[in-house]
């Protein structure tokens, strides 16, 4: 139980240093991408504004312009620094017009084509092939494109995209190691005390075995010179609920105990859920219940024969108690791919939404009023729990109406 509390130390704050590091890269990387966009939308307006071309240094620090701001790092070396082309594109979709003077790496007919391929698009600013384009206003019936060069730009942020995720992945892993490292540590007090309740269940259990032999084995005595009497019938029913509880208590701290293995071996699965829910037949007749038992034949299971007919007859029992009166429990065993599924279902009464998965807690109950009517402790599932985990599988309970429970032990091969 402690490795597994070690674990889901570890899992849980990897998984929160994942999502701060992954909501951290995207922010940056998403500011830095729109920092981008906005400073070639701001130098695309400009180039919109002086008809596809800047306009001399001298008129632009001069003369106002609308719709630019200076906020995003243009400056007068711009004007110098920018690579750009326009293409005027008449409504019968033939270029009339390309401006190639501050560009060298593409040609008229490409540029062209880029044109084209933008209106085709039907966007009015986007990114093609390292530029970013805009339609500009009507010219005479043609619309002119302008061009603006933003390969290194996007580069950059490519590299720093990047960068920013090896650094955060070196990091990541550096604190896995370290929380692998420091996690048994961090884990300690907990251990400490849980081993302590261990042992204190443990030895109270073994204490209280004496003690309560004796009471039992003194009521005898006292009916052999007394007539019956319901006071003695009340010691030795209690003294019966007390040596039950006990034991519960110290098996269930067995089979919890960090390493503690039960002892396996193959052994016919089929046969032994067979033989354990065949006196439940006389039971379910008694308490004129419903009880049906669907086993597939032939299966096996590598495990521990006596732990798992405990389990079954863990299920069938509380099945039976807490099903009511003319209700119907049904048992079902079958394979399904490399596992094995075995599924107690019972008819119930308001089973609140939430209380199942409360089910596994020791001592709970869904009805604390009928603890004298079932006899029962709130720990068999528990121990079906603990039986479960000690092979490997895994339990659960539901209740898909309110009005039924089903209980499904899964176990691998």
């Amino acid at each position: 139980m402690i490795r597994k509390l070690q674990r889901k130390f570890v899992l849980a704050a990897m998984l929160a240093l994942f999502i701060v590091l992954a909501a951290l890269i995207a922010i940056i990387n998403i500011l830095n991408y729109r920092s981008i966009v906005a400073e070639s939308d701001d130098t695309l307006n400009l180039l919109a504004e002086s008809g596809g071309a800047f306009p001399d240094r001298v008129s632009f620090f001069n003369e106002p312009h609308t719709g630019f701001g200076h906020g995003h790092g243009f400056n007068g070396e711009t004007i110098f620094q920018s690579r750009y082309f326009s293409v005027l594109i008449d409504a019968d979709g033939s270029a009339s017009a390309v401006n190639l003077r501050n560009v060298a790496t593409v040609g008229e007919n490409a540029a062209i084509a880029m044109a084209l391929e933008a209106r085709e698009k039907g966007r009015e600013r986007g990114f093609l092939d390292g530029y970013r384009f805009l339609r500009a206003a009507e010219e005479n019936d043609s619309t002119r494109w302008i061009f603006l060069n933003r390969e290194r730009e996007l580069g950059t942020a490519r590299e720093f995209l990047l960068t920013s995720i090896a650094i955060s992945l070196a990091g990541f892993i550096l604190v896995f190691l370290l929380l692998v490292l420091f996690s048994s540590r961090i884990v300690r007090p907990i251990a400490q005390s849980y081993e302590k309740q261990k042992r204190f269940i443990t030895d109270a259990g073994h204490e209280l075995k004496t003690p309560i032999t004796i009471i039992r084995a003194d009521a005898d005595v006292i009916e052999e010179d007394l007539p019956k009497s319901e006071w003695l019938d009340d010691i030795r029913m209690q003294t019966d609920r007390l040596a039950s509880l006990t034991n519960d208590l110290i098996y269930l701290s067995r089979m919890e105990e960090d390493g503690a293995k039960p002892q396996m071996s193959d052994f016919s699965l089929s046969s032994a859920v067979q033989e354990t829910a065949q006196p439940f037949q006389s039971v379910a007749r008694t308490q004129n219940k419903a009880f049906t038992v669907e086993i597939q034949p032939q299966l096996t299971l590598h495990g521990d024969e006596k732990s798992i007919r405990k389990l079954v007859s863990i299920l069938l029992d509380n099945a039976m108690k807490y099903s009511p009166e003319n209700g119907a429990v049904a048992l079902t065993l079958k394979k399904s791919g490399r596992q094995t599924r075995l599924v107690v279902y019972n008819t119930a009464q308001n089973i609140e939404k939430g209380s199942a998965d409360r089910l596994f807690d020791r001592f709970y109950r869904t009805d604390a009023s009928r603890n004298s009517e079932t006899g029962g402790f709130g720990l068999g599932l528990s121990i079906a729990k603990a039986i479960t985990e000690a092979h490997k599988g895994r339990i659960r309970a539901y209740s898909s109406d309110g009005q039924s429970l089903t209980v499904e032990a899964i176990l691998p091969e």
